[in-house]
């Protein structure tokens, strides 16, 4: 019975190149073990079976917070690109905002922006603003 243990590990370990999760592999190493287990008791196939079914289990709960340490993924963290990376950032207005003729410019990480208010204020030009959010392409902010 060692050999079919053996060709349950070679199928999990080639089964793993094939994925991402680092999951299967830790059932080719319980696979290893019961074909070792195997070669000493070669009849009791419920005492095999069991060791395989345990030392995967814990070789998969043991080894997660380890695995975890090295390929750590920010899964909450969220990466702001293009334009809603500006959204937050402080800037200075460097064309009055005014919503009643819809112009206005503000500059914010070096970069100039069309811009409005979201409450329909006048913001003169040199006053601090802060980006609250991105409307279409103008940055829609508030005065600090």
């Amino acid at each position: 019975m060692w050999y079919i243990w053996l060709i349950i590990a070679g199928v999990a370990f080639i089964a793993e190149i094939f994925t991402t999760g680092f999951l299967v592999f830790w059932f080719g190493l319980g696979a290893l073990i019961s074909m070792i287990v195997s070669i000493f008791c070669p009849g009791d196939y419920v005492l095999q079976t069991s060791i395989f079914v345990i030392t995967s289990t814990l070789l998969i709960f043991l080894t997660k917070p380890l695995v975890n340490k090295f390929t750590k993924k920010d899964k909450n963290k969220e990466y702001s690109t293009n334009a809603y990376s500006i959204v937050g950032k402080k800037g200075i207005v460097v064309q009055d905002i005014n919503p009643v003729h819809g112009i206005g410019q503000v500059k914010v990480a070096g970069e100039v922006w069309s811009a409005k208010t979201s409450d329909d204020s006048i913001i003169e030009k040199g006053s601090q603003i802060e980006v609250t959010e991105i409307q279409g392409v103008k940055a829609v902010v508030k005065s600090i």
